[in-house]
C-alpha cells in the first residue's frame, strides 16, 4: 500500500492488509493527531486498509474565527 504523508511531504510503501491503527503505530503517529484519507473518504481507526489502498495521512488543523 501507498502511504502519502503531508508535513513534509513524503510516500512510504507498507504490506497489507493492516488496520490504521496499526499502521499510525508504524509510523509513530497520535491518531487523534491525523485524519487517514483514502479517496475522498475518511477512513475510520478500525478500518483495514488493503495491499493496493493509497491512502494520505494528513495532520489535523484546528482554527476558528476571531
Amino acid at each position: 500500500m501507498k502511504v502519502i504523508l503531508r508535513n513534509p511531504r513524503r510516500e512510504l510503501e507498507f504490506g497489507g492488509p493492516i488496520t490504521v491503527s496499526k499502521l499510525l503505530n508504524k509510523l509513530e503517529l497520535n491518531r487523534e493527531s491525523v485524519l487517514i484519507i483514502r479517496g475522498d473518504t475518511l477512513v475510520p481507526g478500525d478500518a483495514t486498509l488493503a495491499d493496493d489502498d493509497v491512502v494520505e495521512v494528513r495532520p489535523v488543523i484546528s482554527g476558528g474565527s476571531q
